[in-house]
Order: structure tokens, then C-alpha cells, then sequence
């Protein structure tokens, strides 16, 4: 699965090089139950936007939407209904 350009360009901003390469790694390779269904930057973006760039904190996350994506949402602030403008505040208008 591809990550939209503008969240790649925001985790090789805020992640070490090396590990920006292995979190874009884990996102692409996330299984459909880690999706719900869901518009899949809006997943990708709940597990990276709180871990201040750390691979443990993006770990952290990443079981915690294995065990209920829904979870993530909530702990991302993207759960409600303006998602969308969240995401655009944080990573720019265009995806």
C-alpha cells in the first residue's frame, strides 16, 4: 500500500533517516484488519503524528491499532468527524 507523499514527507522530517525508511516500511506493509475500512492516510498518519519521531513510540502505536484501530484514532485525535482538517493542519492541503 502506498503512503499519500505529503505523510512521507512529514516522517522523513520527523524520523532519523534510517528509521523513516523502516516506519514507511511497517505502514505499507500494514494488514486490512489494521484499516477498518478506513481512508488509509487517515491510519497511517494515527500511528506517527504523536511519536515526536521515536521508532519505539511508533511501535507502541502500531500494536495498539493491531489490537483495534479505533484505539489509534482516539489516541491520534483523529476519531471525530473533522479528521480531515486535522490532517490537512498538520501535514499541509495537499495530498
Amino acid at each position: 500500500m502506498e503512503i499519500s507523499p505529503r505523510l512521507t514527507r512529514w516522517i522523513n522530517h520527523h524520523f532519523p533517516k534510517g528509521t523513516a525508511e523502516m516506519v514507511l516500511s511497517e505502514l505499507r506493509d500494514l494488514p486490512d484488519q489494521v484499516l477498518g475500512r478506513q481512508d488509509p492516510e487517515r491510519i497511517h498518519a494515527a500511528l506517527v503524528i504523536r511519536t515526536a519521531g521515536s521508532w519505539h513510540r511508533f511501535q507502541q502505536h502500531l500494536t495498539l491499532a493491531k489490537t483495534d484501530w479505533r484505539d489509534a484514532l482516539v489516541a491520534a485525535d483523529l476519531a471525530n468527524q473533522d479528521w480531515p482538517t486535522q490532517l490537512d493542519a498538520l501535514l499541509g492541503a495537499n495530498k
